[in-house]
């Protein structure tokens, strides 16, 4: 789990809490979980099936880096809406259109999504 754990740049406990949950492909034998990697590489869009650390992220204190392919980019005026698809999952992030053009964004293009948050909240009606 812990090899998991550093993959995925998040806390044992929380990918224990994502297994027990479903929401990380994972067996559970006994107390022990077990991760296949190739489907943990897959979730994190490695190419090929090589271990994401490998070219993965960049070194940085924000745990959450995720990668992914951009499917939509909007620019207007100053700003430009990118769409990264991580895993079957669509992350929407606003960033600035110089942001966009200096690390040379383009549909279909390999990207990294890092999120930095002290809490997420989510609200209905």
């Amino acid at each position: 789990m812990a090899e998991t754990a550093q993959l995925l740049h998040l806390n044992v406990k929380r990918v224990q809490a994502l297994a027990r949950a479903g929401k990380l492909p994972a067996t559970r034998i006994g107390r022990k979980w077990l991760f296949p990697r190739d489907r943990i590489d897959l979730l994190l869009g490695a190419a090929g099936g090589a271990p994401a650390a490998s070219g993965g992220g960049i070194e940085l204190s924000a745990r959450n880096q995720l990668r992914g392919r951009i499917t939509a980019l909007t620019t207007e005026g100053l700003m430009c809406e990118v769409r990264v698809d991580i895993g079957g999952q669509e992350l929407v992030a606003i960033i600035t259109r110089s942001s966009a053009e200096r690390l040379g964004l383009r549909v279909g293009g390999e990207a990294l999504a890092v999120v930095k948050s002290t809490e997420v909240m989510i609200g209905r009606g």
